[in-house]
């Protein structure tokens, strides 16, 4: 574990560096829990989203976009109920002085057991080879059940805690499991309390004329309140999807592990409609698209993974996340949940408008039930970072950092170099990086040898380097190095659109997903 917190440590350097992600004000000691997206870093977050918009927007003609506000009337937030139950449990150690969220401690104790598990599987699948059977070894290893029964009894309590929304039972829970404070060492904790994450501000010109309102900690309900707007203006027919991207805010008061958990971050979600009764069916519809969504960027299937919610939201009736491997274990990338027609339902109560559907072939009108899709944008970006950074000996005494991005995702998709700055090559070189730039991000680079050239395109995750030298003047060829495998092959340049295209196409990747 401690190898990967070092990894991470330096992945998070290596975003700074090389342009992807600052921390938000630096020259004034920052801001907690606020980043900038640097030059390399917004291209990849738009590659990121247009992967996501287009995969919703243009593969399915029954789901469209739109783009609210993010200042909304503040009854929606009551209407939502974002005021009453929008809230974190929070726990303070009293000698450390750092406040950590409650069920997050336990939920990392419950990911103690499965480690264990894991640590005795992963021993004896060493001992016995390819004779080796997991199931009957868990099922027959005293150390394994003893681990099982123990994390199912610290689950069992912990998820009713939750339902029970019991504070003084999740504080037990800590004191039991003997959780101490990462930085003092201690047991020595407050009580839980709850703690509302929403912004506040004013809108009005007058102190007596101003209106308390909220910056959105959600971008769905500005699809909610625009479904009547929608369906009528677009002639939809349920079943309909609405997306939308946009940034959204929460007063996170234990932000950490750097862009995971920010103040303000981007989601991007789509709701989709459908008849009450139908909402199980398409739930694990899209639970199976959005997985499949992932697994299509090529980061390894086995590092993806189905976590259902133990505690369901007040207005869901099944929930599930889909995980990604990161260096400090399984997190949350994506969330889908199956809304039923709560919050509908609650904008016709609050607003007094009508809101609902006339089914032509149930003859009939009812209120629509939801299924939610929602990704964090920043998160999606951080679990595709984690993934790709690789660390690499080359040959004896050589070693690289390169970012192994899906090359569809990647900032840069070529580097044009030439060889040397003279001879007419940088000219050369010109010509072709003009003749490309239209259909690709490229970069010019003819600073410093040519393996350092080489090894900073490694390290931004750029899949081509174009290396122009004396003989491209004579027969049109250049050299073409790919990032993953290093290696190099004479091409002619009228091929090069063809070549970077092939591996870098979004067309080529949304054919998966048919």
């Amino acid at each position: 574990m401690a190898q990967q917190e070092d990894v991470f440590k330096k992945l998070v350097a290596h975003c700074k560096e090389y342009g992807f992600v600052f921390p938000s004000s630096e020259i004034y000691d920052g801001l907690g829990a606020v980043y900038d997206y640097g030059q390399n870093g917004v291209e990849l977050k738009n590659n990121i989203k247009r992967y996501w918009w287009d995969a919703m927007v243009k593969l399915n003609e029954n789901i469209v976009g739109i783009d609210s506000a993010i200042f909304m009337h503040p009854t929606i937030w009551k209407a939502s109920g974002h005021v009453d139950a929008f809230n974190d449990p929070l726990i303070d150690n009293k000698d450390s002085k750092k406040r950590y969220r409650a069920d997050v401690l336990i939920e990392e104790q419950i990911a103690k057991y499965d480690d264990k598990i894991a640590k005795e599987v992963a021993k004896a699948a060493k001992k016995f080879g390819d004779s080796f059977d997991k199931e009957k070894f868990l099922a027959t290893s005293a150390h394994c059940k003893e681990h099982q029964a123990k994390r199912d009894a610290l689950h069992a309590r912990y998820a009713k805690a939750m339902n029970d929304n019991n504070l003084e039972e999740l504080r037990q829970i800590i004191i039991d499991e003997e959780i101490v404070c990462p930085i003092s060492g201690t047991k020595n904790w407050t009580d839980v309390r709850q703690f509302n994450l929403m912004f506040s501000t004013e809108m009005g010109s007058t102190a007596d004329g101003s209106m308390k309102i909220f910056l959105r900690p959600e971008t769905a309900q500005g699809i909610f309140v625009n479904f009547l707007n929608v369906q009528k203006t677009g002639r939809m027919k349920i079943p309909f999807g609405i997306a939308q991207i946009g940034k959204a805010f929460r007063n996170e008061i234990v932000a950490r592990q750097f862009i995971f958990r920010m103040r303000e971050f981007e989601q991007m979600e789509m709701q989709f409609f459908v008849r009450p009764g139908e909402e199980l069916k398409w739930f694990e519809h899209w639970k199976a698209i959005r997985l499949k969504w992932h697994k299509a960027l090529g980061m390894g299937d086995e590092n993806y993974r189905y976590h259902d919610h133990d505690k369901l939201a007040h207005y869901a009736n099944a929930a599930t996340d889909i995980e990604f491997r990161m260096p400090f274990g399984f997190k949350e990338v994506e969330g889908i949940h199956s809304r039923t027609n709560f919050d509908l339902s609650q904008h016709q109560q609050y607003s007094g408008k009508k809101i609902q559907y006339f089914d032509p072939e149930l003859n009939e009108s009812y209120v629509p039930y939801v299924i939610e899709t929602s990704i964090g944008v920043d998160r999606m970006f951080l679990s595709i970072l984690c993934g790709a950074y690789t660390e690499e000996v080359v040959g004896e005494n050589d070693t690289r950092v390169v970012l192994k991005l899906p090359a569809v995702l990647s900032p840069v998709k070529a580097a044009v170099m030439p060889l040397v700055k003279k001879d007419g090559l940088p000219e050369k070189a010109r010509e072709i990086l003009n003749d490309i730039k239209f259909d690709f991000n490229c970069q010019y680079d003819e600073k410093d040898s040519i393996g350092k050239r080489y090894r900073r395109q490694d390290a931004i995750g750029t899949p081509f380097c174009i290396t122009v030298d004396h003989q491209t003047l004579e027969d049109n060829t250049v050299t073409i190095r790919e990032r993953d495998t290093m290696q190099q092959e004479r091409v002619a340049v009228s091929e090069l659109k063809n070549i970077i295209n092939a591996k870098t196409s979004f067309t080529e990747l949304f054919k998966k997903l048919m």
